[in-house]
């Protein structure tokens, strides 16, 4: 490691910051590989519903080419939807075989025999949404859109449990653009205000508790802080600090970002019951983009619908992230609306204040229609919405899945994460932690924990007070070049790093292991020469 370097100024960095420290510290040497496992892009993703995208793309630019192209080389006309869907079995037909082709066969047939919807207003929809020829109209979410996006979020997030017409979607640029609305709409519409409560559900993503506290809001957090004795799940005594009336909101990642772990059934219950009894007011907040991975997934969604809005993201299922998708879901009988009713002839007037160019009715503007206006300064509330190719490919994604009905695709991946996490244990000289609620997206290593598991009690506290967690985590950046996310960055109670088992290959994590045994039996001789003092 550099003698010279000052660690202590990174004290403050958010691990995502401190990584791009670290990633340079693992590239300084000359023939070293180094093995990014910090940020948790993965390095698969869903090829078939991009092939359908693809092939559609050609479809639609076909349909366009039926008008105004005999006027002018290079340009068409808007689709018409009279016969479009004879056309499109037409083009399945004469391009058969081809990749994605299946899917788009498949798809049409399922929309309209399974979905119950029409056929001709889905193509159409579908059409026009991938040559983005016109403003998302509906703003919020494209009409067909949204009954697709439903039925997914539905069966992957609700366990199928939902009524279809329970919901309203807004399709956004990705989860972290859906808690950048939430927050401000829930400031511009007075449900929170400077030293309100927020509780947040700890350790999680940095950033989520990072907006909070930003003058733009100037929260109070409360820690619900996890046990990892207990695998990461809250105790029912860190649950009961949701009973204070001064909380506003409980902000969870569920399953957790970075234990990965999701929520058992008794907290689910746990909460459920809490809110009917003690707290009807509360208002939930779920980022659940890992529920995907996990076995037998209910979201806080399902059990606390009036009171929850539910953000997920295609990013890490389907290898999106760069296509930056994503939604919030909320109820159309919901806490948030049921307040803004009750507010006060002055509160309305504010309200009617900033919303009155969009309606003459508005006190009767739902929460979610409002984000919408917000996420566009609500001046530019005609010109609001998610891309339509962005909604065409969710829609594709989403359709893939539900087609999917013994989720091959998703125990492919499945298989895939669980392998990469047995190699890095075993290579470590450890048994893999093993429970049902885990869903091994992330793991973390606890260099305390791990110490004790090798050695001994004392060798494990002997590195928990002579190892400055960013200190050990920059050796091993500068002495292996492996990269890992400090976990005390993300709120986590004892010093380790996170490693993300999405973004490189299986031989890389058994790498990882390997080398992370070495470094920890070259600082169990160090400990032995100073005596085991």
């Amino acid at each position: 490691m550099s003698k010279d370097i000052d660690l202590s100024q990174y004290k403050s960095l958010s691990p995502f910051e401190l990584k791009d420290i670290l990633i340079k510290a693992a590239s300084s040497r000359e023939n070293r590989l180094m093995l990014n496992a910090g940020r948790g892009n993965p390095n698969f993703l869903a090829t078939t519903p991009r092939q359908a995208f693809f092939q559609l793309g050609l479809f639609a630019t076909q349909e366009s080419e039926l008008h105004l192209s005999y006027l002018e080389k290079h340009v068409g006309g808007l689709p018409n939807v009279k016969g479009i869907e004879q056309r499109y079995l037409n083009f399945l037909d004469k391009h058969a075989g081809e990749a994605g082709i299946d899917l788009l066969r498949k798809i049409i047939s399922y929309v309209r025999d399974q979905m119950g919807l029409n056929a001709s207003d889905f193509l159409q929809e579908m059409v026009e949404g991938i040559l983005g020829c016109n403003y998302p109209e509906p703003d919020r979410c494209l009409r067909v859109t949204e009954h697709v996006l439903r039925a997914y979020l539905t069966r992957e997030m609700l366990g199928g449990r939902a009524c279809e017409n329970d919901f309203d979607i807004f399709p956004v640029e990705g989860g972290t653009a859906a808690m950048t609305y939430v927050f401000n709409s829930l400031k511009e519409n007075l449900l929170i205000a400077p030293g309100d409560k927020v509780a947040i559900g700890m350790p999680t993503f940095t950033p989520y508790f990072e907006i909070p506290v930003l003058k733009d809001y100037d929260l109070e957090i409360v820690n619900v802080n996890a046990d990892p004795d207990l695998n990461w799940q809250y105790p029912t005594s860190e649950l009961d600090k949701l009973a204070d009336p001064a909380i506003k909101i409980f902000f969870i990642v569920n399953p957790g970002n970075p234990d990965s772990v999701r929520m058992n059934n008794e907290s689910l219950e746990y909460i459920a019951n809490l809110v009917r009894t003690k707290r009807p007011d509360l208002f939930i907040l779920t980022d659940d983009v890992y529920g995907t991975f996990a076995d037998n997934f209910t979201s806080l969604f399902s059990v606390c619908p009036h009171n929850t809005a539910l953000v997920y993201s295609y990013s890490k299922y389907f290898g999106s992230t760069g296509w930056r998708l994503g939604t919030i879901a909320m109820h159309k009988n919901n806490v948030l609306d049921e307040k803004m009713a009750a507010y006060t002839k002055e509160q309305k007037a504010l309200m009617n204040e900033r919303y009155s160019s969009l309606t003459t009715d508005t006190a009767g503007l739902s929460f979610i229609d409002r984000l919408v206006a917000d996420s566009r300064a609500v001046a530019l509330n005609h010109t609001a919405g998610l891309s339509t190719p962005q909604q065409v490919q969710m829609v594709l994604f989403s359709l893939f899945a539900l087609i999917d009905i013994n989720d091959d695709y998703k125990q492919v991946l499945k298989r895939i994460i669980r392998r990469r996490y047995t190699a890095l244990y075993r290579e470590l000289g450890l048994q893999a932690p093993e429970d049902e609620t885990s869903v091994s997206y992330y793991t973390m290593l606890d260099f305390q924990e791990i110490a004790t598991a090798l050695h001994g009690e004392a060798f494990g506290k002997w590195v928990h007070e002579n190892t400055e967690p960013n200190e050990l985590l920059y050796r091993i950046a500068d002495g292996t070049g492996i990269v890992m996310l400090p976990v005390s960055g993300f709120g986590a109670p004892r010093p380790g790093g996170r490693v993300s088992l999405a973004n490189l290959n299986e031989y890389d994590y058994a790498c990882i292991g390997r080398t992370l045994r070495q470094l920890a039996e070259a600082r169990f001789a160090e400990y032995s020469k100073k005596g085991k003092k």
